[in-house]
Parts: C-alpha cells; structure tokens; sequence
C-alpha cells in the first residue's frame, strides 16, 4: 500500500543521489509476516518505479531480512537507507563488508501532512502483541513443577508489524484474530484469554502454548501471572494499568531486529529444566516486577538480564552463535538485555536510560477492559 510516508521516504533519500529501491517479494513477505500482501510485487514495482524520485527499481531475488543482498552487492552503492524498524545489525554487518554506507532514518512526514504507516492506514486490526518481560517458561508446567513463580507480561499496540516468529505472540495473535476480527471484545478479561487459550490449544495438542501469550495479549498494561508448581493457568493475575509505571517501562525499552528464527527451529532439544534454575527465573522475575513498580531503572536492567540467563541455563538453545555476537554489540549500551519469546531470533530487547541507535520502542495497551 503506497502512500505518503512511502514517498517522503524516497524524496529524503533522494537527496543524497540516485535512488534505487529494492522490493520484497510476495512471497518474502508472507513468510515474514505470515500474511499476503495488499497489493502484488509487480504492482507494486510499477507504483515504486512510477515515482518521481526513483531511478529504478525491482523486486528483490532473496529471502528473509537480507533478501537484498544479491541485488546490493551487483549495484554497489555508496549509501543503503533504511528506516528505524528496517535497520537490523546483519545489515550494518554486509554494509560494512562491502564499504557501504548505512544510514537509518526516521519516520518524518512532509510537513503539513499526517504521519502514515501501511498497519495503520490496513486497519486489519487493534489486537495486541504481547512480550514476557521476565519469568517466561514458568507457565509451562514442566518447568514450575520445580519451583512456582511469575512471568511478567506487558501488552504492545500494534503500531507497526512484527515479524511472524518472533517470539512476541505471532502465533496465539493470528488465533486472536480468527477469533474476534478486529478487537478484543469488551468482557471479563480472564475469560477472554481463557478462550483465547483453548482455542489455541484444543484436546490433543501434541505441544500445549504456555498461558501467558493468551493473558498477554488480552490483559492490558503490565501483568504478574503467579504460576503454582506444575499448573497451566496461573492462580493469581496481578494487573497495574498505573500511566507512570506504563510510561517507565516503554521509556526504557529498546528493540533490535534480528532475522525470524528459522521454520524447524526447536528449543527444546537440548533443555534441562531443573530447580535451581526455575528457583533462580523466579527469583529475578519478581525482583524485575519490584523493580517496576519502583521505577528503578537499574534493577530493572539488572534483574532483567538475569531472568534471560536463567532462562538460557534451561534453555540454551534460546541464543546461537550471532544472538551472542549482536549482544555484544549492545553490552555496553545498556544495564538488561533478552531476546524475544523462546528466542532463535526474533529481537533483542534492551533495558536502557539513554536512547539505543537505529532501536524502534514500543506503546503499551492502555484500553482499559478490566
């Protein structure tokens, strides 16, 4: 869907030279998004290469985040220009290989008209996503049989798409959406997720979604979920909808792409729940919600991070060798970092005071159905 934000994007950088757009392909794109596109690839090129401000363009012959590279190693540009949620550290890495400047803009409208994005002017839909902030895996009984604890769950607008198999509820979004369209309904919240919860998980289900992706996504704010040993639904929903508390945590949250994790990605292959490690995620997890609710930023940061390297003691899996390499990179730009969901890919996601270069930030759910 073209529209203006498209074109301001263009005009800005086709004041540093010639501009030669590269396009994802219908097919890159319902395996990034898990949806078909509005419009095809060919009409799009033909919109694309219409406009004024570019030189040519064509549809991209790759796959995944880096579906350019073939492309952009035959032109040799001088400059690659991405905006703020297209940037990924894969990127910069291939630009710098080639000698290629990168150079991520921000989403500014031409002046005098509204700010647009194609998930807006869609209007597919209002319903969340959602990210565990800490504690994730202690809603999967084979894990608090251990020991009981919470996962903390915040609820994001859907301002810009993630990608699908990110880690941040892609899945039980889509089951969401078959269900209710549009929005979730206004009702009981706890019976809403429920639903959303069996829905997604019917009698026989080889492997049963934990409950906090249904609970995430329909309880609105930040959310404590206290899971008793060896129980799907926690005994306790703790929600706080407080603006200062919600204002905190989007103010110190910062997201980096990462690549999807791949299709027969599983990160239970080589998992070893035990009690010293659900001791030690249950632990962190509720001093990263004592942290929040106190709005100290470097608990937060601190307590976050341990929660993520008790979830890798379990779950090793959850990093691989480039999810290390892009931590490093951001190391010592903030206190606390996790990756998205059961990780593989996804995002990192920082805990940071201090703005995070070419990092998008999310807003949290503030409609009230409670």
């Amino acid at each position: 869907m073209l529209h203006s934000g498209h074109v301001a994007f263009f005009e800005e950088a086709a004041t540093y030279g010639e501009l030669y757009v590269g396009i994802g392909s219908d097919k890159t794109i319902a395996e990034l998004k898990a949806r078909k596109t509005t419009n095809s690839d060919e009409e799009r090129l033909y919109m694309v290469k219409s406009l004024r401000a570019v030189k040519d363009a064509w549809i991209n012959s790759g796959s995944g985040l880096l579906d350019f590279e073939k492309e952009l190693r035959q032109l040799n540009p001088d400059i690659f220009f991405v905006n703020e949620d297209g940037y990924t550290p894969d990127k910069k890495k291939l630009c710098d290989e080639l000698g290629i400047t990168l150079f991520v803009s921000k989403r500014i409208p031409r002046q005098g008209l509204p700010a647009r994005s194609t998930t807006a002017l869609r209007k597919e839909c209002r319903i969340p996503f959602r990210l565990d902030l800490a504690g994730g895996w202690l809603d999967q009984p084979y894990v608090s049989k251990y020991h009981p604890g919470s996962v903390i769950t915040i609820s994001i607008e859907p301002e810009f798409e993630f990608n699908d198999r990110s880690g941040m509820s892609s899945s039980t979004r889509q089951k969401a959406i078959d269900l209710w369209q549009n929005d979730i309904p206004p009702g009981d919240p706890e019976k809403h997720a429920k639903t959303l919860f069996c829905i997604e998980n019917p009698p026989g289900s080889k492997y049963v979604s934990g409950s906090q992706d249904s609970i995430g996504i329909v309880f609105p704010g930040v959310n404590r979920l206290e899971y008793s040993q060896g129980e799907y639904w926690p005994s306790q929903i703790e929600h706080v909808g407080d603006e200062s508390i919600l204002a905190f945590i989007e103010s110190h949250l910062w997201f980096i792409n990462l690549a999807p994790r791949a299709s027969e990605f599983n990160v239970l292959q080589e998992s070893n729940p035990c009690k010293k490690g659900a001791e030690w995620l249950a632990d962190s997890a509720l001093k990263v919600w004592n942290a929040i609710l106190e709005k100290d930023v470097a608990k937060f940061g601190h307590y976050f991070r341990e929660s993520f390297e008790a979830q890798i003691s379990m779950f090793p899996l959850m990093v691989n060798s480039q999810i290390r390499e892009t931590i490093d990179l951001y190391r010592n730009k903030s206190s606390g970092w996790k990756i998205s969901g059961a990780g593989g890919g996804g995002y990192l996601v920082l805990v940071s005071d201090t703005p995070i270069p070419n990092a998008i930030q999310i807003k949290i759910r503030r409609d009230s159905i409670i």
